[in-house]
């Protein structure tokens, strides 16, 4: 149970991905904390909700890779104090064989939609001289995973946009920061669009990696244990650039530090390449 922090008490919190997973356990945190939550969605029921303790959760039906929309919808909120950015899908298949379509709505959504997002809450920010984003990257932004190449690329992008965001918007009272769940129990699984045919050389990879994948997910941290992590970084003073979820891949990101490059791959393929692909004809 979250302590409630008069600090957050009354401030307004954007959050994307709000009606499911993630981006839903940490609107209910925040609210519980006394904080007025403005909660996107692209398919969500629109409405507000208020808690006994003044806090309240105002639905707003938003697609975060439609830039003119989300500029409309967040400059109806000035006073924005923290942004939660944990909208997000997921797509698999192979490098060669997965469609530059499936690749294209990836990053739309991932790496573009935050972006739009940042461009559209930093002038209140800025003038205000103070605020904190905070984005759900993945493990998968550190360590790249086969099988779900774009997912990847889209969570290193991020990596590489926070650190920049960070360094330009210091001089403006702004923090960001990212935080890095691994496998995670939400609907995310079922969502994941996979691309691969039964006559690929490659089926019997994906299919293995896949359902390796979400074997893991459905078995993973669940979304509140996320949710608590970014309430805990918001009402950090100075809080870390990045945050691991769960002291497993905390060591994982560790080694990969330490570890030469082959030795991750090693590891990294007897988890998710589960065949010889030199048998497929």
């Amino acid at each position: 149970m979250e302590k409630i922090s008069k600090e957050r008490s009354n401030k307004t919190v954007f959050i994307t991905g709000a009606s499911s997973g993630i981006g839903e356990a940490a609107a209910k945190l925040f609210a519980k904390q006394g904080c007025r939550v403005i909660g996107a969605s692209r398919n969500c029921t629109e409405g507000t909700r208020i808690l006994k303790n003044g806090g309240s959760i105002t639905m707003i039906r938003m697609d975060v890779t439609d830039p003119e929309a989300v500029e409309n919808i967040i400059s109806r909120f000035p006073d924005i104090d923290t942004a939660v950015f944990a909208a997000g899908m997921g797509v698999a298949g192979t490098i060669e064989e997965t469609p530059l379509s499936y690749a294209r709505e990836q990053m739309e959504t991932n790496y573009l939609g935050v972006l739009n997002c940042c461009k559209a809450v930093l002038p209140g920010m800025r003038a205000r001289q103070r605020g904190m984003i905070i984005v759900v990257g993945s493990v998968a932004g550190r360590i790249s995973i086969p099988m779900q190449s774009h997912y990847s690329s889209s969570k290193y992008a991020l990596e590489a946009l926070v650190d920049a965001l960070r360094l330009e918007t210091a001089p403006f009272g702004i923090k960001a920061a990212i935080i890095e769940p691994g496998d995670t129990k939400t609907g995310f699984t079922a969502s994941r669009k996979t691309f691969c045919k039964k006559t690929s050389p490659y089926y019997d990879m994906v299919k293995a990696g896949v359902g390796q994948m979400e074997h893991d997910e459905m078995n993973g941290a669940s979304a509140m244990s996320v949710a608590r992590i970014i309430l805990k970084t918001a009402n950090k003073k100075n809080p870390p650039a990045k945050t691991a979820v769960g002291l497993k891949y905390k060591a994982a990101l560790f080694l990969v530090k330490i570890l030469p490059d082959r030795f991750r791959e090693m590891i990294v393929r007897k988890l998710y390449v589960k065949i010889n692909t030199h048998t497929n004809k």
